[in-house]
């Protein structure tokens, strides 16, 4: 996917060095939380009083605020703040995620500009391990989410390597298929969508009609994504030969039928929140193919 020469969002919080469960933005890593401190005082009390005991305290300190976390092996913290990251190559992938979403603000300004209408643009939390949401705590182990209450995409950088290694769903572009999804859920809440969805589902007589409706929601969501894909290859001709086969991967990968068969072993169609790999397929290619947001009614 071709992207360097293009323009990066604003609309970036980066958190992923300021901690867990941390609600602001910066650059670096913030100070321990108090707890921590708390939890850690036993052991770093006895260091206090020798001069090795400081040494060891201020090699703990430079690799902290350097990105990596030696208090993980104390506190069980999350897996993708516990292993040392390479900061270079993380920001690499900052950079490209954050070009991708200055594409979709782009190509959805004009589509809702195309209907008589002004798009907000969402913002995105960049983050490693966990951190705060206004839709409650988000975790690495919850994988990229879009919170309405607040409008932003929560995305934790170390789901792509999770994505590549355990779903064998790598590329460039599936990473920036699975942002488009997300933002997708975005296009869906300033249309209404989500709020109908919820008051539909108040309404639903059992677990299976809710997850039915929320299959729809997640489809059309599969097949917004297509549309901005769609019309971005049209405006920044950023497509490369196999781009397109990275995200018809990923949409397999993640479905619902795919995920239950890896996981027990059989598959459940009454627990399906997010559609079959198939369907993934299919309403991913729906959008791409046509680039009309009409195309995307999946029923709801």
């Amino acid at each position: 996917m071709r992207w360097e020469d293009r323009d990066q969002s604003s609309n970036v919080e980066d958190r992923r060095y300021s901690g867990s469960d941390s609600s602001g933005g910066g650059g670096r890593r913030g100070m321990p939380s108090l707890s921590t401190m708390m939890f850690l005082w036993p052991i770093v009390k006895p260091l206090l009083k020798t001069k090795f005991g400081w040494a060891i305290i201020g090699v703990g300190a430079v690799l902290y605020f350097s990105g990596f976390n030696p208090l993980s092996s104390f506190t069980g913290g999350g897996s993708s703040t516990s292993t040392h990251i390479n900061n270079k190559a993380d920001d690499r992938e900052a950079k490209f995620i954050s070009t991708v979403l200055r594409d979709t603000e782009v190509v959805w300004s004009d589509i809702f500009k195309q209907h008589g209408a002004k798009y907000r643009m969402p913002k995105m939390v960049l983050f490693r391990g966990s951190t705060r949401s206004a839709c409650g705590h988000a975790s690495a182990e919850m994988g990229p989410f879009y919170c309405p209450a607040d409008q932003k995409v929560y995305l934790d950088l170390g789901f792509f390597d999770e994505l590549a290694k355990r779903y064998s769903a790598s590329g460039d572009f599936a990473q920036a298929y699975v942002l488009a999804h997300e933002v997708g859920h975005h296009v869906q809440n300033l249309q209404g969508i989500l709020d109908k969805v919820q008051r539909l589902k108040q309404h639903a007589r059992s677990q299976k009609g809710e997850n039915q409706l929320q299959v729809r929601v997640e489809l059309q969501a599969d097949c917004y994504a297509g549309v901005w894909a769609h019309h971005a290859e049209k405006r920044f001709h950023m497509l490369e030969k196999g781009d397109i086969e990275e995200a018809l991967n990923a949409a397999s990968s993640i479905g619902d039928d795919t995920l239950q068969k890896q996981a027990q072993g059989y598959v459940v169609p009454d627990a399906f929140t997010h559609g079959s790999s198939a369907q993934r397929v299919e309403w991913f290619k729906r959008g791409i193919t046509t680039g009309d947001i009409r195309s995307c009614d999946t029923g709801i």
